[in-house]
């Protein structure tokens, strides 16, 4: 029984931040009890008795977090926004490979994500770098320089709104451009927020096996061939060098579909769980399965499969209602959405569960439990959604005897099959394993998915309201917090029970076989990473893949620890040699500084051509674990003619060198900026604006405290008030947002534990 008082502060912060309703300035959640009742209220609207299933949805499914729904469900069913979405995530229209075509899918993309909408695309239908393209004279430059455009909208999209943008860019593995594809992201920065995953075919991995030559096609034409395995030796260096490309087994998820009959999926959402057709949708949820086990951590520890089952029924009806009640951004969704009514119920707090019931995740014991228990929510789902296409009607495009000849419906037992030909199916897809770190921090720091343990215990910092100042929680796993709550004392991890292990302790080939065990009865696929040590040997690593393929997999994605990684996790046993040997365990040098009452800087006068007027840019240094560093950057000038564009500029900057402590990057980013009226000669050296001036003063300045080497041609300080600060350069941080060494990769997703920073949500 989930009591609030154990409720821990961290999961309270989530709450209030991201779940809890408010109009305008009056807090309509007074409690989490608030939101679980909105929510029921709003599935439940379009019900004829809309109490009866308000007080089901809410007793049997939400209350205690027996149930997860997807976080756009949690944040705005039961509210007046008109302009968001309930879905978490799509797969874009085909790309017509032409201009309009691809503008055509920059704009609907952008509506997508304007709505909280994560999205996925299939660039194998633009033609490859090069191609001569017919009445303009010209060549093609690929489907890379157009993922660019999309990048930047999903960028300018994130800026706008209060989630960040997710994508999915998938590329076909006989595409002309498929070795770009695989190399895109080997540039630092490049492709930012998108996700990357080669579509490989059944050919091609029998091809690689067979060390076979393999074609690269586009529009039915040979363009070159190459070498299968040497195609797939380069994806598998990138992924063990980059973490990307993710394999995602194309002709598997179109042999195995539901709906074979009617559509073809290419794609998926931005982490994989979620195969989808072209203007595909899928709702999703989760069941809590530490909610579910019997006597944690006694002898007689057990799953409770008859509550599970009942869950799942509701879960089935009360994310068909959703359906009905969400908005859409585009009008094809909807139709989509509505033809074929999919949704994606899994599970999450595996991890935990298994450590309640006394089994290391990975083992053979583990596999088989999870195995059992998507296979009570798969059934219990398809018999839900088939006596309720007898109430309410089949979705559309449902035709039983296609449906039924499909090979994930040919493993139902008769007696399943027998309802489904004479009732129908209300939906035409129910299962699907998806990330849920969020939403699992919320229900009280429970494991994500189907993933293993990370940490029992970690500090996570969280903003006060006040950008400049962050207060630290100890975040604690659920199951270690359950285990120290019944000895009623705190436990040494060194004396817990062998079933508490951590990403750490786990081989791929166990992470393969709890992902295998579980996508036997999973419809859609299952968003899973799998983590290798660092030290893992290349001639070992490239097996991963085709070990996936060979157990069933529909996708797989790994992560391991890399220098060529920004933002890569780095364990204790990792730190850089100036890291304080008696800081605790989470601390790192490059967690923000407080701002002292007081700072000391230097003021720098800048005179132009472009200006009648003088600039005066004092930048206030910080002295930071016994180095110095600038903190802050403020400009004074009487021309108030680019008053707003000089506050934007000082707060961006500053913000920058609260966060980096090398912002050395800054001083190339500006010098590049180009005035379009022209620049000016300054001691010798061209400036092509008075950004790039402001970049030299800033050069000088890092100069003057030892961060920057001086350049050859670099601004000579002309400071009229000299701190005379040193210093030296201090090493870059991890987490791009709060500098922590605590970024992880879960679901195909980088998320941070210390400040909630995700590349996915």
């Amino acid at each position: 029984m989930w009591n609030e008082a154990d409720w821990p502060e961290i999961s309270r912060h989530i709450w209030d931040t991201k779940y809890r309703y408010r109009r305008g300035a009056e807090v309509v959640d007074e409690s989490i009890a608030d939101t679980w009742r909105r929510v029921a209220r709003a599935a439940a609207a379009v019900e004829e008795d809309p109490a009866l299933w308000e007080a089901r949805f809410l007793d049997g499914l939400l209350s205690g977090f027996r149930f997860l729904p997807g976080g756009r469900i949690l944040a705005n069913a039961g509210t007046p926004r008109q302009s968001t979405t309930m879905f978490n995530c799509y797969v874009m229209g085909t790309i017509d490979d032409s201009i309009d075509g691809i503008f055509s899918a920059v704009r609907e993309s952008a509506l997508t994500q304007k709505q909280g909408g994560g999205v996925g695309y299939d660039f194998s239908t633009i033609r490859p770098r090069g191609t001569h393209i017919e009445g303009v004279d010209s060549t093609a430059s690929g489907p890379l320089s157009f993922m660019h455009v999309l990048d930047a909208t999903c960028r300018t999209i994130m800026s706008a709104g209060q989630r960040r943008g997710a994508q999915m860019g998938i590329l076909r593995c006989d595409h002309p451009d498929i070795e770009d594809f695989i190399d895109a992201k080997h540039t630092s920065g490049a492709l930012r927020m998108f996700n990357l995953s080669v579509a490989v075919t059944d050919a091609f991995l029998e091809a690689v096996k067979a060390d076979a030559p393999w074609d690269l096609v586009f529009a039915g034409e040979v363009v070159r061939t190459v070498q299968a395995r040497q195609l797939w030796d380069r994806i598998m260096r990138s992924t063990y060098d980059y973490a990307e490309p993710g394999v995602f087994m194309v002709d598997r998820v179109n042999r195995l579909n539901n709906l074979h009959y009617c559509e073809e999926i290419r794609a998926t959402n931005p982490c994989g769980e979620q195969p989808l057709p072209p203007y595909g949708a899928c709702l999703l949820g989760s069941v809590n399965l530490t909610r579910f086990v019997l006597h944690p951590f006694q002898p007689q520890a057990a799953m409770d499969f008859d509550a599970i089952a009942e869950a799942t029924r509701l879960a089935v009806r009360f994310l068909d209602n959703i359906i009905e009640i969400s908005n859409y951004p585009l009008e094809q969704q909807r139709a989509e959405a509505h033809a074929k009514r999919r949704m994606g119920i899994g599970i999450t707090g595996l991890a935990d569960a298994l450590a309640f019931l006394g089994l290391r995740y990975g083992s053979t014991a583990a596999a088989a439990l999870a195995g059992k228990v998507m296979k009570c929510i798969a059934l219990h789902a398809y018999e839900a959604s088939a006596d309720l296409a007898r109430e309410k009607g089949p979705f559309p495009l449902f035709d039983a005897g296609r449906y039924l000849g499909g090979a994930f419906a040919k493993k139902f037992p008769k007696a399943l099959r027998e309802r489904i030909r004479r009732q129908g199916m209300r939906n035409s897809h129910l299962t699907s394993v998806a990330p849920t770190g969020t939403i699992s921090l919320l229900a009280g720091n429970i494991s994500s998915g189907i993933e293993p343990l990370f940490a029992l215990h970690y500090a996570r910092r969280i903003r006060t309201g006040n950008d400049e100042e962050t207060r630290e929680h100890e975040v604690l796993d659920y199951a270690y917090a359950e285990y120290c709550r019944q000895k009623r004392r705190p436990v040494d991890p060194g004396d817990l029970p062998p079933a508490f292990v951590t990403t750490d302790d786990i081989l791929p080939a166990e992470h393969l076989r709890m992902q295998a065990a579980v996508q036997l009865h999973v419809d859609s696929s299952i968003s899973k990473t799998v983590n290798v040590p660092r030290d893992t040997p290349f001639d070992q690593f490239r097996s991963i893949y085709m070990q996936a393929y060979d157990m069933g997999l529909k996708g797989c994605t790994t992560f391991r620890p890399s220098e060529y990684i920004e933002g890569v996790l780095v364990r204790q046993d990792e730190r850089p040699p100036d890291a304080r040997p008696d800081a605790p365990p989470d601390a790192h040098p490059n967690a923000l500084p407080r701002r002292p009452d007081i700072l000391s800087g230097t003021t720098y006068k800048i005179k132009t051509p472009l200006s009648p007027d003088a600039y005066y840019v004092t930048i206030n240094d910080i002295a930071d674990e016994g180095r110095t560093r600038p903190y802050e950057v403020f400009i004074n000038t009487k021309n108030l003619q680019h008053l707003s564009w000089i506050v934007a500029m000082t707060r961006l900057i500053s913000a920058v060198f609260r966060r980096e402590p090398d912002p050395s990057f800054l001083v190339e980013e500006l010098k590049s900026i180009y005035d379009p009226t022209g620049g000016y000669f300054s001691d010798g050296e061209y400036v092509p604006s008075l950004p790039a001036e402001l970049g030299r003063v800033i050069a000088a300045h890092l100069e003057r405290l030892g961060i920057m080497a001086p350049c050859r041609n670099a601004r000579k300080a002309d400071p009229q008030n000299d701190a005379g600060h040193g210093g030296k350069q201090i090493g870059a941080g991890i987490c791009p947002m709060c500098r922590q060494p605590g970024l992880q990769n879960q679901e195909n997703c980088l998320t941070c534990r210390y400040c909630g920073y995700s590349k996915c949500s």
